[in-house]
C-alpha cells in the first residue's frame, strides 16, 4: 500500500466531507448566488452555445484539418515574418465580434497547428478585445476619450503580450521551431480555397452574433436589421463551396438545407431554430462524408469535448462568485464599487483583477462600466477593466491552461492585468 498516495485521497475525501457538513445551505447570499450561478448557465447555454460556441468549433476544426501545418508555420509560426505574425494576429478582433470563450477554439486550433507562442496569444487576446462595435458603443456612451483609448489599448496590448510571451518562453520556441524545421511544402488546396471557405464559416459566426447598437441608425444599425439575412447568404455561399471544392455529396447537403430553409420561412421570429438545425445538417454532413470530412468532423467534435465541459464550469463558479448583471453573487457588488473608486494604483489593479476573472459577453462590459461609473469609479480603472474583461474569464483561463499548460496561462494572466493596471494609471493621469 502506497500511504502518500491512501493520504492524499484520504485528505480529498475529508475535504470534500467537511464541505458539505459546513454548506453554508440556508443563508440568503449563498442560496442568491447559486440561483445566480444556475441562472448564468442557463443564459449561456441558450445565447453562446449554439450561435458562438458550434460554428467556432467547426471553424477549429477546419483550421485544423484544412490548413497545411506549413501555411500555419509561414504565417503564424516561431520563424515566422514577425511584422506579418503580430499584424495578422492583432487586428483579428476587429473581423472577429466574438467574446473571449468563443474564441477559444479558434486558438487552439492554430496553436496546435504550430503557431508561436507569440502570435498566438496576441490572437488569444485580440479576438475578443478589439471589437469595432464594442469600441464604437464605448465611445457612444462612456466617451470618445474611452472609446480611443480602449481602441488604442488593446491593438498594443496585443502585440506587447504577444511578444512578451514569446520571449519569456523563447528557449521552448526554439525547440519548438527546430522540430518543425523540416515540414513540407504546403500541398492539398490552394490558400485561396481555404480563405474563402473559412471566411464564410467567420461570416456566419460573426453576422449571427451580431450585436444590437444603442442608435436606429446608421451602418451598425443596419447591419443588425439585416443580420440573419447576411447570414443566410454567407451559408449558400458555404454550402455551394462545400459541394464543389470538398465533395460533401450534393443530395445531403440540400436535404440538410430544406428543413433549415422552411423553419426560416414558417418561424422567422424564431431565427434560432433554423440556425440550430443548420448545425444539425452541418454535423450530419461531415460526420457522413469524406474520410477528410469526417477527420473534419472528428477535430470539431473532440475540441467540443476538450473546451464546452470546461467553459460550464468556470460560467457556473462565475456567476456563483459575482452573479450576473444587475444581480450579486458571494462577493457583494459594494465591495468591487468600492475598490475601484477613484484613479489610485489600488483602485486600477482591482478593477484588471476583477475584470479578468468576471465573464463578460460581449458588448455587456459597457453597461456594466455605466454603473461602476455612476458609483465612483475613476476614468483609469474604467479603461483597465475594459482591457482586462473581455479578453478573460475564469471560464477561458480554465481552458487556455488545458491548451498552454498552468505556467503559461499564469504568466498570460498576469501580463494582462499588470498592463491593464498601468494602461488605467496613465490614462487616469491624462484625464483627471
Amino acid at each position: 500500500m502506497d500511504f502518500k498516495v491512501e493520504w492524499r485521497i484520504f485528505a480529498l475525501v475529508l475535504v470534500v466531507f467537511l464541505g458539505c457538513f459546513y454548506l453554508p445551505v440556508g443563508i440568503v447570499r449563498f442560496d442568491n448566488s447559486v440561483i445566480e450561478a444556475l441562472y448564468l448557465v442557463k443564459w449561456y447555454a441558450r445565447e453562446h452555445v449554439i450561435l458562438c460556441l458550434v460554428p467556432a468549433f467547426f471553424i477549429a476544426g477546419a483550421i485544423s484539418v484544412f490548413v497545411s501545418q506549413a501555411s500555419v508555420m509561414k504565417y503564424l509560426g516561431a520563424k515566422a515574418n514577425k511584422v506579418l505574425a503580430y499584424s495578422v494576429a492583432s487586428v483579428s478582433g476587429t473581423v472577429l465580434a466574438v467574446c473571449s470563450c468563443t474564441v477559444l477554439p479558434l486558438f487552439t486550433g492554430i496553436y496546435r497547428m504550430g503557431a508561436g507562442i507569440g502570435p498566438a496569444t496576441a490572437f488569444l487576446y485580440s479576438g475578443p478585445a478589439i471589437n469595432v462595435l464594442a469600441i464604437v458603443l464605448t465611445a457612444r456612451i462612456l466617451g470618445p476619450e474611452l472609446g480611443f483609448a480602449r481602441a488604442i489599448g488593446a491593438v498594443i496590448f496585443s502585440v506587447v503580450i504577444g511578444l512578451a510571451m514569446h520571449f519569456i518562453f523563447r528557449k521552448e520556441e526554439r525547440e519548438k521551431s527546430l522540430n518543425m524545421v523540416s515540414l513540407p511544402e504546403e500541398e492539398g488546396r490552394p490558400l485561396w480555397q481555404n480563405s474563402l471557405y473559412l471566411g464564410s464559416m467567420v461570416a456566419i459566426l460573426v453576422f449571427a452574433n451580431w450585436g444590437k447598437p444603442s442608435g436606429d441608425s446608421g451602418i451598425w444599425h443596419f447591419m443588425f436589421f439585416h443580420k440573419w439575412h447576411l447570414t443566410a447568404i454567407s451559408s449558400g455561399f458555404f454550402a455551394i463551396m462545400l459541394v464543389v471544392w470538398f465533395k460533401a455529396p450534393l443530395l445531403k447537403v440540400v436535404l440538410g438545407a430544406v428543413p433549415v430553409i422552411a423553419l426560416a420561412l414558417f418561424f422567422p421570429n424564431i431565427p434560432l431554430l433554423a440556425f440550430s438545425v443548420g448545425m444539425l445538417s452541418l454535423a450530419f454532413v461531415t460526420a457522413t462524408g469524406s474520410e477528410e470530412n469526417e477527420e473534419w468532423f472528428s477535430s470539431s467534435w473532440d475540441l467540443a469535448k476538450q473546451i464546452f465541459p470546461l467553459l460550464l464550469i468556470g460560467v457556473f463558479v462565475a456567476g456563483l462568485l459575482l452573479g450576473r448583471v444587475g444581480h450579486e453573487g458571494l462577493i457583494p457588488s459594494t465591495w468591487v464599487a468600492q475598490a475601484v473608486g477613484g484613479n489610485s494604483l489600488r483602485a486600477n489593479f482591482c478593477a484588471s483583477f476583477a475584470g479578468a476573472f468576471m465573464y463578460f459577453a460581449t458588448l455587456t462590459e459597457v453597461p456594466i462600466l455605466q454603473g461602476l461609473i455612476d458609483n465612483g469609479m475613476g476614468k483609469g480603472p474604467a479603461l483597465a477593466l475594459l482591457l482586462a474583461g473581455p479578453a478573460l474569464s475564469l471560464p477561458s483561463m480554465l481552458v487556455i491552461r488545458s491548451v498552454l499548460g498552468t505556467v503559461k496561462t499564469v504568466v498570460f494572466v498576469l501580463l494582462v492585468v499588470a498592463m491593464a493596471t498601468i494602461s488605467g494609471v496613465i490614462f487616469g493621469m491624462m484625464a483627471s
